[in-house]
Parts: C-alpha cells; structure tokens; sequence
C-alpha cells in the first residue's frame, strides 16, 4: 500500500478494527470518538489522532462530519517519539489541510496526489512534539462540535474555559488562529456544504441545524462564505 490522503466520513455506530498501517485522523469538520489503548475521548478540528500500526480501536462520529485520513506506511521520528496520541497540528499544517481538503473534492492525477503526500509528510515531521491543544480550549471546541443548530456566547462559552471573555477570546485565537465568530462561522457552513452535497435534507432544515432560524440570512451567509448560493450548490 502507498501513503495516502484522503476525505473521510463515519458513522455514528460504535465500530472497531486493526490495519497494517499508520493512520492519523485529522478533523476538517464536527469531531470524532476514539477508544484506543492510551486515549479515549474526543479530537477536534486542529487535532489529530495518531494510531499506531496494528493498534485495535474504536470510533464513531457524527455523518455529516468529515475527516482527512492519512494512511502511512512510516512515520517521522517526532510523530514515533511523541508519548500523547493525540495533538494540536501546527500553524502551516492547518493550513495546508484547507488546501488538501479542495483537492480531494475533485478527481487529481497521481503526480499532484504524490506531491501532497510527500509536502504533508514534510509538515508533519516539523510538528512539535509539546503542541498540544490548550484542554480549557478543547473542551469548548467540543461543545461547539456537539450542537451546532445552538446560540453560542462569548460569555457561555468563556464560562465553559472557566476564562474571563476577554481572556477566553485571546486564548481561542491562539489556540485556533482564529476569532471565535470566524471559527463557529467556518464549522457551520462546512456542514451546511456537506448536508447539502450529501443528503437530500430542505435547505430550510439545514439552516437551522447549522444555527440560522432565519432562512435568508443563511443564505446571505452562504453565498459570502462560498461564492456560491445553497440552491446553486445543490444544483
């Protein structure tokens, strides 16, 4: 088998397996559970999970989340001397997913497929070893992924970190690269694309499950975020 990189989806039923390979599991939208020997809980956008070749484990998610999986055949000495399963990825890595994510929507040759594997490799063997998400912050970012058809707050949310808002909103760009109104904004319409690429569920109902009661201003949203409208989309 050679490395890979590829767009994942799950399923909310509880499933388990082994392979031969490395596998790191890295959120683009909503959060994954995993059991494994060594962790078990939830990875959120701007984590990754790292399991070991022939490691048995667990997981399940939420349909409409997505996922870059990379299946490698080695792993970097900083990745095979890391003692936590599970990190934040670094700046320029996250930044690469975005541009790794729109090239596998459409089909790419093997050349351009080669190409990304081999830079993300590079990314990921300057991953710090001590990278590891602010756990006042994951656990908001968790919140967040559960339900996002909520109303968020800067002060429920600031509640949750057991931070003051103004601090909560410093720690969050650190911790994410972005304002919490940009993150929350970015997670929804994610989804929005997904239900709306993937299911046959009304615009109306998606709108709400991803926090807009108002149809219009979800649209508006939409649009700006894309360039595209909801209707267009889904053609």
């Amino acid at each position: 088998m050679e490395d890979s990189l590829t767009i994942r989806a799950y399923t909310k039923q509880r499933r388990g397996h082994a392979h031969p390979h490395h596998q790191l599991v890295l959120p683009i939208l909503g959060t994954i559970s995993i059991e494994l020997e060594g962790y078990q809980g939830k990875v959120s956008v701007g984590e990754c999970v790292l399991i070991h070749q022939n490691r048995f484990h667990h997981y399940r998610a939420n349909e409409s989340a997505r996922f870059i999986v990379a299946d490698l055949q080695s792993l970097p000495q900083n990745l095979m001397a890391m003692e936590s399963l599970v990190f934040s990825i670094s700046a320029p890595l996250r930044a690469y997913l975005s541009f790794v994510e729109k090239q596998l929507e459409h089909r790419v040759d093997t050349t351009i497929e080669n190409a990304m594997v081999q830079m993300f490799n590079q990314l990921l063997a300057q991953q710090q070893a001590d990278e590891q998400l602010d756990p006042r912050i994951r656990k908001v970012l968790q919140h967040i992924g559960d339900d996002l058809s909520v109303t968020f707050s800067i002060e429920g949310l600031a509640r949750i970190a057991c931070l003051s808002s103004t601090q909560f909103k410093k720690v969050f760009r650190e911790a994410t690269g972005q304002s919490v109104l940009k993150y929350i904004t970015a997670l929804r319409m994610e989804k929005a694309k997904a239900l709306l690429t993937h299911t046959d569920m009304p615009v109306q109902l998606i709108s709400e499950q991803v926090g807009y009661s108002d149809l219009s201003a979800f649209s508006r949203r939409f649009s700006s975020f894309f360039g595209v409208s909801s209707r267009e989309l889904r053609g």
